[in-house]
């Protein structure tokens, strides 16, 4: 960013509230606020349904190019072209062809297994800029010979002191970039875990390293949590993910209101995948994973993708005995799921009445219970059997109302309507 002792300075309005790089192709969404296609694209595909800046719910998921704002964005970079910023080698690097690009895949994989060493942050630069263009760009890098495997290699092989730390991370966002078009999770799978016999660790510690500090951006720690999420595909490798050192401590520490959003959303994802098996939940509940869970939810601002994901990862740390206890315990949770069990999505409401069936009804709690009566809970039951709900969930909020034994005058005590309730029994 420095030249000649001057600073450029980039308008605010040119960088993308997401990545805070400056916009390649701004778009705009139905509220007005504009983002940069890829960073968007990958937003909404997560599942969430908001804005990013403004938490507003989306009337439509579409999104329109701002072609006047491109267009001083590139007025602005041709005026600027002299003066590289500090951290735009990425977004300076010209896109090549395709021809090109083999070439310099070819020059950092070579032939030796690590020859990698080589590889500099301009090289990975250019790929990355080439991967951004289109989703053709991709998938010709994902069924590109030997590419992955390179990306991969570069990832297990090579330690700090062989790159730095900024060319690890783009060789993360690139290997994330493109692995979805690759498609062969198994085949990912083979190439980034570690053999136990090899390493008591089975992720390379080079992608470990990018989830827990990465950069002062939040791009680089998704896409290593979302490469460890694709590679956990089954009861074994979620096994080894799940206990990789330091691995679940830093994922449910980054479960928190205040942090960048679609890191929370990646993040909840992640734990929801590794958490399957029965050896992992338990170890979620010692590392207070029920308490980060309910503060998100408790949150006002929480998108509604990222509540559904919380729910789910709540239902399946509960399913455990330690994990029902400590939610049976935690009156604040249970409050927090009688609120969003109607006000998040049907996927939602199904996931936060079998937590409250399963702690109330089988577990029989009795401080689960009390926090349910508390939180206007009974309420809100009868009210979701009234509607077109599931029958999964009718089920459910029978039971319910039947251990309560509730009736129409305490149940809508709070509740002023001239509907006529019919009770379920």
């Amino acid at each position: 960013m420095v030249r000649d002792d001057l600073y450029i300075t980039v308008p605010s309005f040119f960088r993308c509230p997401i990545s805070l790089d400056v916009m390649k192709s701004p778009v705009s969404l139905s509220t007005g606020v504009t983002y940069d296609r890829s960073s968007i694209q990958r937003w909404l595909d997560s599942g969430n349904n908001t804005c990013p800046a403004t938490m507003q719910v989306l009337d439509t998921k579409e999104f329109v190019p701002n072609a006047n704002l491109h267009r001083l964005i590139q007025t602005w970079s041709s005026q600027n072209r002299h003066n590289p910023l500090d951290d735009s080698s990425a977004e300076s690097a010209s896109p090549l062809s395709p021809d090109k690009i083999q070439l310099v895949v070819k020059e950092i994989g070579g032939e030796e297994k690590e020859s990698g060493r080589n590889c500099s942050f301009d090289d990975l630069s250019k790929i990355a800029s080439f991967a951004e263009e289109s989703s053709e760009n991709r998938m010709f890098l994902a069924k590109m010979d030997g590419f992955v495997a390179m990306l991969a290699a570069l990832l297990i092989h090579l330690d700090d002191k062989d790159l730095s730390p900024p060319v690890v991370e783009l060789a993360v966002r690139v290997l994330d970039s493109v692995s979805t078009e690759f498609g062969d999770f198994h085949e990912l799978r083979r190439l980034l875990l570690i053999p136990k016999e090899k390493s008591p660790n089975s992720l390379p510690p080079s992608l470990l390293r990018v989830m827990k500090q990465g950069s002062s951006r939040p791009e680089s720690r998704i896409a290593a949590v979302r490469i460890i999420q694709s590679i956990a595909i089954d009861a074994e490798s979620k096994l080894a993910v799940a206990e990789s050192d330091g691995l679940l401590l830093h994922l449910v520490n980054s479960i928190a209101p205040r942090t960048d959003p679609p890191l929370v959303d990646a993040v909840l994802s992640c734990l929801i995948s590794i958490s399957m098996p029965k050896r992992v939940k338990p170890q979620l509940v010692r590392l207070r994973a029920i308490g980060k869970l309910r503060e998100v939810l408790r949150s006002p601002s929480v998108p509604a993708a990222t509540a559904e994901k919380a729910l789910k990862l709540l239902e399946s740390v509960s399913s455990c005995r330690e994990g029902m206890a400590e939610l049976c315990g935690d009156s604040g949770c249970v409050e927090a799921v009688v609120r969003k069990a109607m006000k998040v999505s049907d996927a939602a409401t199904e996931v936060a009445v079998t937590i409250l069936w399963t702690a109330c009804y089988l577990f029989r709690d009795q401080k689960a219970a009390d926090a349910v009566v508390r939180s206007n809970g009974l309420t809100r039951i009868l009210l979701l059997m009234q509607s077109n709900c599931s029958p999964a969930v009718r089920g459910m909020s029978t039971d319910l109302l039947r251990i309560f034994r509730v009736n129409s005058k305490s149940c809508l005590s709070s509740y002023d309507t001239k509907t006529t309730h019919i009770m379920p029994f």
